[in-house]
């Protein structure tokens, strides 16, 4: 859609941009208007940045995390633990994990969660595949890191079933209180979740 007044090549950036999520019209003519402000070489290097996400960017072909080449960096090395496996939705959830600096065991992503409403089941994430890792490897534990959220219960209950036949411990991640949060503005399943996971001191 064109925007009045202004140049068809500016006012098609800010269209694009408006489709980022999170990115309203007035959010994506400030950044279009940064970006034509700034010097050139920075355009054609933001520029760049992006057509090589779309072209060296890869899955690893045994976490399916975002690589540039595979296996991945953290499957290739070799000081991780074998035997533990975190299975988490999105590869932003796998860095957050790696933030916290908790876990030094291996990664799955499952690029999704079941939502029959969306139309999304089993066979439309990497669940076979690491069902196929867990068969072949000395895994011990499959730490289950879904969100909490109806569809990430759901994910994590299915994820339960079919891997403790297989002889392999399936443990939750915890969800309760944040840091600095204060208990009377926590929401109560937050809080009964809390209380159910408590653990002793």
């Amino acid at each position: 859609m064109r925007q009045s007044g202004l140049p068809e090549s500016i006012s098609k950036l800010i269209n694009e941009l408006a489709k980022l999520p999170g990115i309203g019209e007035k959010n994506a003519t400030r950044l279009a208007f940064h970006i034509f402000r700034s010097p050139k070489i920075y355009s054609e290097s933001l520029a760049q940045a992006i057509i090589d996400t779309k072209t060296k960017v890869i899955l690893c072909n045994n976490c399916f995390n975002f690589a540039s080449e595979s296996p991945c960096y953290i499957c290739r090395d070799t000081e991780r633990d074998n035997s533990s496996i975190c299975v988490v939705e999105e590869p932003l959830d796998q860095l957050a994990i790696e933030r916290s600096r908790e876990f030094r065991g291996k990664y799955h992503i499952l690029h999704g969660v079941i939502s029959p409403i969306e139309g999304v089941g089993p066979e439309n994430l990497r669940i076979k595949e690491l069902i196929t890792r867990l068969e072949s490897n000395s895994v011990k534990e499959v730490i289950v890191a879904t969100n909490p959220s109806v569809e990430g219960e759901a994910t994590a209950l299915y994820l339960s079933k079919i891997i403790k036949p297989l002889g392999i411990e399936v443990s939750r991640i915890a969800h309760g209180i944040p840091m600095g949060g204060d208990i009377e503005y926590i929401d109560e399943i937050t809080l009964g979740r809390a209380i159910r996971d408590r653990k002793h001191i």
